[in-house]
């Protein structure tokens, strides 16, 4: 559980970004779903809208309130202050996250966030990872669909594999569900700044402990029709394949020699072909300014689907794992994904951190380094399916 105790801070969780719309969405799941014992906070740049929602929430009068604004370094400072665990929801992170996450590596408070942005994550481990060892706080980024379900599912499917022997894992996303304004607004914003994101990579590896004895690697694959999955397999370039890497390289379970690949799982070859173009030309257009304001004005950030087509949304990934000469197909499926279980993700992984029984960690760390089993029988309990569908 938390290194800090009760007496330490007076909230067990404070939610940064609660007025946002995944923000919302996970102050709803708090409040609905958490002990009667959690000692926890809304926070945000704007009291009267917190009010607000403090007023709409079941048993809203628990949840304290907490102005911040991350261009006031000392109104973050305190916030984490009053913390075991901070989530947040504020994105996009490059732009935003920074002082919060200084803030927590600084005080000591547990951090957790949704960002998929590689870069970010990059440069959090180099300027924070360090000092948040010496204080003891734990920094897990990728809390939400990025990247619990792919993080947590590979550790999945490797413990129903042989230890010590080399392991291969594919893992294959099929969703079905609408972006929000600040998922988009973060993919815009990563297409626009490669160098930047190439430029954050170099520097991790400058930084980063050598692996010795052991190998880990997610290199992209090629496209191609996969008849385990009955779909084609087209490289997914996301953040989720690199937290993976990271969980293998730090947890020895993952064997000697561990490879992972990431794909989008596409039933019809058209549907395939034009994903990719789409993907191509969005691309395209994040490198022009007044198109990417145009794109950016279309889906704002704090916009997304209503609750008729998150109802509707679900999401599944499946595993193939393979080593020891075994074989393993797994499953990781659920709900909306980009708000509904993503808001899950992110409160029960505050809610782990701040009360479970979890292995002794410090610094930036993965989900499945962090929490690991633990967060896979939340998930489970809260409707998230964690399933074997075959094995050989």
């Amino acid at each position: 559980m938390s290194r800090l105790k009760k007496t330490d801070r007076p909230y067990d969780i404070v939610l940064f970004g609660a007025t946002g719309f995944v923000g919302t969405l996970t102050a709803e799941y708090l409040a609905a779903h958490a002990p009667e014992d959690l000692r926890w906070a809304i926070a945000g740049r704007s009291e009267r809208k917190l009010a607000e929602l403090r007023e709409r929430l079941p048993g809203g009068e628990r949840a304290g309130v907490l102005t911040a604004d991350v261009s006031d370094p000392a109104s973050v400072r305190a916030l984490a202050e009053q913390a075991r665990v901070v989530a947040t929801t504020v994105g996009p992170y490059i732009r935003y996250g920074e002082q919060l996450v200084a803030a927590c590596a600084d005080t000591g408070a547990d951090y957790v966030d949704l960002t998929g942005e590689p870069e970010f994550v990059d440069l959090m481990y180099v300027r924070h990872d360090a000092r948040a060892r010496e204080t003891g706080a734990r920094l897990v980024h990728a809390c939400g669909f990025d990247s619990v379900p792919h993080d947590l599912g590979a550790l999945y499917t490797v413990r129903h594999l042989p230890e010590g022997v080399p392991l291969t894992v594919d893992g294959f996303v099929s969703v079905d569900a609408t972006f929000s304004g600040g998922t988009f607004a973060s993919a815009l914003n990563q297409f626009a700044r490669g160098p930047q994101l190439l430029a954050a990579a170099r520097e991790r590896r400058r930084h980063e402990p050598r692996l010795l004895g052991r190998r880990a690697q997610a290199p992209s694959g090629v496209p191609r029709f996969a008849k385990e999955v009955g779909a084609w397999a087209l490289p997914l370039p996301t953040i989720d394949p690199k937290i993976v890497r990271r969980s293998a390289k730090a947890l020895t379970a993952y064997g000697p020699d561990f490879r992972y690949r990431h794909y989008a799982a596409v039933r019809h070859l058209p549907m395939a072909l034009g994903g990719v173009a789409a993907v191509g030309a969005l691309f395209a257009a994040a490198q022009v300014p007044p198109a990417r304001r145009w794109l950016s004005d279309r889906l704002k950030p704090g916009e997304g689907p209503d609750a008729e087509k998150r109802a509707r949304s679900r999401f599944a990934v499946r595993f193939v794992g393979e080593g020891g000469g075994r074989r393993v197909l797994t499953e990781v499926s659920g709900g909306d994904p980009g708000y509904g279980e993503t808001a899950k993700m992110l409160a029960e992984s505050a809610l782990c951190l701040a009360f479970d029984d979890l292995p002794p960690t410090a610094g930036q760390v993965t989900t499945a380094v962090a929490m690991g089993g633990v967060l896979i029988e939340r998930l489970r309990a809260a409707g998230i399916r964690f399933r074997v569908a075959a094995q050989r």
